[in-house]
């Protein structure tokens, strides 16, 4: 089973992180669009999301017998998606082609996330090991981000293009070979819950973890929209952002086990808060970095990174465990939480990308020192006062929400 919810996890990584990483440039490059048409598409996207990813949860409650049905919707819809997106020219107007394309990808991944999370818990009841499928399960993920964003690097090396057409194509391949191999999972049926309304998210404690995560999420958002754009264009470092992401996701994947360790050690708000505490420290670091450090950068990747395994082992563990023990269903609490994790995502791309727009910040040109300063900024300086937000919604966590 272990295998199959790794690459299950790993499948729908790819349309998490990565493709906020790439994204941006390859809509300004690829097709065009201006870095404030790109923020402004993503956050009308999560309108959308707000209605869609529960109603998706709610389905997934009401008909469990169809698991196996959503779970081939959502793979095949996620590989149609990366193939139009980033293989095929667009058809219509660039915009309304990109619009198109993302509302199949992300409700695909919705569907599949949402499917994916609130199926853990018959998983683990099977087993009796919470934990030890979530470290299964989010290794998948840290796998299938590192795969992702390192893809059309190695792509562009190998075939001397820009690596997208490669790239849209092998996670097509990737969406039905998934499919096929993760069947199984959706066999096993999970307890009987109770329906779940905002009065049980709210005295259980869940509500407040939802908020968490929201704000939690921010920083890493941040950075992962912007990643690309302050190693090639403030740091001058063209050609050393795949390694910079290998450093990154396997200092998260090296410090999932420890973390989880910790946890049950010490609780949560111990370890949660050093470990939000490093990512200040890293965010606050490279706001003092310049052209040239590569080393330095080094260093805030392995550090940020061992932050990052903390927030994906715990949290959701927490939301899970949380609901469980309330008795709420699990499906529609899932879908509030990754509409919660991409309007983190949408909302640093469009806060951030028109920010800088407006600085004069343009990706591969000679940019002026006003532009660059306002990118090392919003990378580094705003994911760090964000952090402290979310660092004081720890210290407030309600007594309801504890470690299973």
């Amino acid at each position: 089973m272990y295998p199959r919810v790794a690459l299950f996890s790993m499948m729908l990584a790819a349309a998490s992180l990565p493709l906020y990483i790439h994204l941006p440039r390859f809509a300004t490059t690829e097709l065009g669009l201006s870095l404030s048409v790109v923020g402004t598409l993503l956050i009308g996207l999560r309108v959308m999301d707000f209605v869609q990813d529960p109603l998706l949860g709610w389905f997934v409650d009401r008909f469990p017998s169809a698991n196996a049905t959503f779970a081939a919707l959502a793979t095949l819809g996620m590989g149609t998606g990366f193939l139009l997106l980033f293989s095929v020219p667009p058809l219509i107007q660039p915009v309304l082609w990109v619009s198109l394309t993302l509302i199949l990808l992300f409700t695909s991944y919705s569907l599949g996330a949402i499917l994916f999370y609130s199926q853990s818990t018959a998983l683990a009841q099977n087993d009796g090991s919470m934990i030890r499928l979530a470290g299964f399960r989010e290794a998948g993920a840290l796998i299938g981000v590192i795969l992702a964003a390192l893809a059309p690097i190695i792509f562009a090396a190998l075939t001397g293009t820009s690596g997208y057409a490669a790239f849209g194509v092998s996670l097509a391949v990737l969406c039905m070979i998934v499919w096929h191999m993760a069947r199984p999972l959706w066999t096993s049926a999970s307890t009987k819950a109770g329906k779940l309304t905002f009065s049980g998210l709210r005295q259980s404690g869940s509500s407040y973890l939802l908020l968490l995560a929201l704000v939690n999420a921010l920083p890493v958002a941040m950075t992962s929209t912007l990643f690309l754009f302050f190693v090639e264009d403030r740091l001058n470092l063209t050609g050393m952002s795949g390694a910079f992401l290998v450093l990154f996701f396997v200092s998260a994947g090296l410090s999932v086990p420890v973390w989880t360790h910790l946890c049950g050690r010490f609780g949560v708000r111990q370890v949660l808060l050093p470990a939000m505490a490093l990512a200040i420290l890293c965010f606050f670091w490279a706001a003092l970095l310049q052209s040239g450090d590569a080393f330095a950068f080094a260093l805030v990747c392995i550090g940020s990174g061992a932050a990052l395994g903390a927030d994906m082992v715990i949290l959701p563990v927490l939301f899970s465990s949380t609901l469980e023990r309330a008795g709420l269903q699990a499906g529609q609490a899932f879908g509030l939480w990754f509409f919660a994790g991409k309007l983190a995502l949408a909302l640093a791309a469009a806060t951030l990308l028109p920010l800088l727009d407006l600085a004069g910040f343009q990706p591969g040109s000679n940019n002026s020192v006003q532009a660059l300063n306002a990118l090392g900024f919003a990378y580094a300086v705003v994911p760090c006062l964000v952090k402290f937000v979310a660092i004081a919604l720890v210290l407030r966590m309600p007594k309801e929400v504890s470690y299973p």
